[in-house]
């Protein structure tokens, strides 16, 4: 018995240095395909996975920035989720908002792009400029502050007041009844943005022919056009897409800062980012700043496991 132990040992050990050279072969036989990937791979590298683990590592530590960071534990995450109120009410808004927009905006993009397809191409063009305007418009948001401003000149007070629908003017971007609502409206104004140009790549770069395949093997409809043909051949770009509404619902702030002020009344559209950014550039907590960073990550890598392998089902 010992020597069958033996035996298997040896060739353990035989085979893990044959496994390796063999690895170091490919590589070598394949170093032009590394030498090409080099650059992004390290700019990735510097740029992505070494502040990732930073900040894992420094959401263990109390680090103000002035000092060297202090061994904590766990303080950090315990603290966050039994001592810090206002970060579950960020964590509860987080959630609100993107369990909101993000779905909305996904499928109002991939339907506003599915439909402006099958237009001719000057007026596909016209249409999808003046969707995506609003993305790329900088702080053209900022004309909602005119429309709900909380003083007699505000569109919609003036309106409201003219016609006798309310006798004096309503704070609407400093009432926390208000203010979610309003914050979400403004948001799906500007959802058009990278998602909806990949959604109108993906449509013209299938192959029209496929389509024809697809009513001699018995697609009888538009809607089993659409799952079984359409989605399946644009799984990387709904992926894609996907990824980028997880990340800009996840991570809202500037425009929420900029039309409710920082923070909101209340608290009522305070954001898990919107935290972060206060212990991060204002209190300079940067190993609280840290845990709340890794919570988010965390959050956003799970939204996209699920929403991966719901994609996966399309078309099944």
């Amino acid at each position: 018995m010992s020597s069958v132990v033996r035996k298997q040992s040896q060739v353990g050990v035989e085979t893990r240095p044959g496994r390796r050279s063999a690895l170091f072969k490919e590589m070598a036989a394949h170093k032009i395909c590394y030498l090409f990937l080099a650059p992004y791979a390290i700019l990735f590298i510097v740029f992505t996975v070494v502040p990732v683990v930073m900040a894992i590592l420094l959401s263990f530590t109390y680090f103000n920035m002035l000092q060297p960071p202090q061994w904590i534990g766990l303080h950090n995450y315990i603290r966050l989720f039994l001592e810090d109120d206002i970060f579950l009410i960020a964590v509860k808004n987080t959630l609100v908002y993107a369990t909101i927009t993000g779905p909305v905006s996904y499928l109002l993009s991939f339907v506003t792009a599915w439909l402006i397809n099958e237009l001719k191409p000057k007026a596909r063009a016209f249409l999808t400029l003046l969707f995506y305007a609003p993305s790329i418009s900088g702080n053209a948001y900022m004309i909602w502050r005119i429309i709900f401003s909380g003083d007699t000149y505000g569109i919609i007070n003036g309106f409201l007041m003219y016609w006798g629908f309310i006798d004096a003017p309503v704070q609407w971007l400093l009432n926390p009844d208000y203010i979610m609502p309003l914050v979400i409206l403004v948001v799906l104004w500007m959802s058009m943005g990278t998602g909806f140009l990949v959604f109108i790549a993906g449509l013209q770069g299938i192959d029209p022919r496929l389509y024809e395949a697809g009513a001699i093997d018995g697609v009888r409809n538009r809607w089993q056009e659409l799952w079984y043909l359409t989605l399946p051949q644009m799984r990387g770009y709904l992926m894609f897409g996907a990824i980028i509404t997880i990340t800009s619902s996840f991570t809202v702030a500037g425009e929420i800062s900029n039309l409710v002020g920082f923070p909101s009344t209340d608290y009522a559209a305070h954001t898990i980012v919107q935290h972060l950014q206060d212990y991060g550039s204002i209190r300079f907590d940067m190993g609280y700043a840290s845990a709340i960073a890794v919570i988010l990550f965390f959050m956003m890598v799970v939204t996209q496991r699920v929403v991966q392998k719901l994609l996966n089902k399309v078309g099944e």
